[in-house]
């Protein structure tokens, strides 16, 4: 893989970063033991197994250098001293947690996880890592990945995080193979000096740029709210700490309560969100927020097989979260009605474009307005909430099955909350990061995701089968 320039979209990704703001994203996959007759797998083996795999995905021997031009930017290049080991390491949980069965393992590799997604990826490197979590003997562990948003988007870090399953990996090295036995043409180098045509290209597309900005970025300044005051839990000062925890819902009993609800399954998991925000927000004894807090529902814009060349390709819906209706059916219903408008109005026009602004404008504003950027997140939303895609099928890893994976965001400035949801083997898991000193009680909001999908469960009428004549 040569030399590629970051996108836009990428390049303000990778200057929002600050040690109190790192802007990764991450997944924590956990495992069971592999099952009998098949031997234990040591921890010392997933990390050798893992470091293998990721060395064989081009994308994660790629790091950022700055560029000359265009001014401001900045580009992907092999790492020329890469070592994967560097980015694939081992943690073990305390004793008291390693033992403490299945539920204590989980807790401890959660709580681990959260310690971890704090500190921000090292710069001059490929910018991603993966920690094995393990404990004594050959009981489950976790993988925890972080990968820089500037490296992938949700989708593209599907892609490349799922080279190192089994099952994908296999397909790759038989790809390899083949692909070694044919004539690989050489390519020849690229100069980044622009010739007359270049500038001429350039500057016509940044005028088209800027005139498809300008029509973007009004709908996001009128989008914008100069009023700050919203929930007290899900706006605060950055501590620079992370907190993770995670829920569990029944996949099958969400596709229930869409087929009676109407809307899309994604419709029913932000309803459950916004039900479960309520339950919480009560039981702490914290007022209910006079206006909807507002959520961030980002969009992909990846067209199907397009290559990591393309960068993060993304959108996003702007709705308000109805934790002021008490009614779950009605708040289920608002949730449609704005999904239903933002749909109608198209990702690359809505209020919630904001990262489709990013991508029209020029890399050194990025790079001098980033901070800028960053601040004024809290003007157009409170809380950022996302659906992850995973491959349906079931997936292992040294053949110890994959359990669950539990996605995870990055938090913007200023918020406390970031909220992900993915589907597999039959459940939704979601992955919560938090501000740590902002939002200590972070796993009581998970035990309210599943008390608010129990509840609409519960709600639904009673259908009985016709008898056949």
């Amino acid at each position: 893989m040569g030399t590629e320039l970051l996108t836009p979209l990428d390049l303000a990704f990778w200057h929002l970063e600050s040690d109190a703001h790192p802007m990764h994203l991450g997944a924590l996959a956990v495992f069971s033991p592999a099952p009998a007759p098949a031997p234990g797998v040591t921890a010392e083996a997933v990390v050798e197994l893992l470091g293998t795999r990721a060395a064989a995905i081009p994308r994660l021997r790629m790091r950022v250098r700055d560029v000359l031009l265009p001014v401001g930017g900045a580009a992907w290049s092999a790492d020329a001293d890469f070592d994967v080991y560097r980015h694939v390491q081992r943690v073990q949980l305390p004793a008291d947690e390693a033992d403490a069965g299945d539920d204590g393992f989980m807790a401890g590799a959660t709580r681990l996880a959260g310690e971890l997604m704090e500190q921000p990826l090292e710069r001059g490197l490929p910018p991603w890592q993966m920690y094995v979590i393990s404990g004594a003997g050959n009981g489950p562990f976790a993988v925890l990945v972080k990968l820089h948003h500037a490296l992938a988007d949700g989708m593209r870090a599907v892609a490349i995080g799922a080279g190192i399953f089994d099952e994908i990996a296999s397909v790759g090295a038989r790809a390899r193979s083949g692909a070694g036995s044919r004539r690989v043409r050489p390519v020849p180098p690229r100069s980044w000096m622009p010739g007359p045509r270049q500038v001429a290209g350039f500057a016509l597309g940044r005028i088209e740029d800027l005139s498809r900005a300008f029509g973007v970025g009004a709908s996001v300044v009128r989008a914008s709210r100069l009023d700050l005051r919203g929930a007290p839990s899900l706006a605060a000062t950055s501590s620079g700490t992370r907190r993770l925890a995670t829920a569990d819902l029944d996949a099958e009993a969400v596709r229930r309560i869409r087929r009676f609800a109407g809307g899309t399954t994604n419709d029913v998991l932000i309803g459950v969100v916004a039900g479960a925000l309520r339950r919480w927000m009560l039981e702490r004894g914290e007022q209910l927020p006079g206006a909807d807090p507002r959520a961030l529902v980002p969009v992909s814009r990846r067209r199907p097989g397009a290559g990591a060349a393309h960068g993060n390709r993304l959108s996003a819906y702007l709705l308000g979260l109805p934790v002021s209706e008490s009614d779950p059916w009605q708040r289920l219903r608002a949730v449609r009605t704005a999904m239903d408008r933002n749909k109608a109005a198209g990702p690359l026009r809505g209020a919630g474009a904001v990262a489709v602004l990013a991508d029209q404008l020029p890399s050194l504003a990025h790079r001098f307005g980033a901070p800028l950027a960053g601040s004024a997140a809290r003007m157009l939303f409170d809380v950022l909430v996302t659906s992850v895609p995973l491959p349906r099928s079931a997936l292992s890893l040294g053949g110890c099955p994959l359990r669950a994976v539990y996605p995870m965001a990055p938090l913007a400035r200023g918020q406390s909350l970031a909220i992900a949801l993915a589907t597999y083997g039959g459940q939704v898991q979601i992955g919560l990061v938090a501000d740590g000193k902002a939002v200590p009680d972070l796993e009581r909001l998970a035990r309210c995701a599943e008390d608010e999908l129990r509840e609409l469960l519960a709600l639904l009428p009673i259908v009985r089968p016709s008898r056949r004549s």
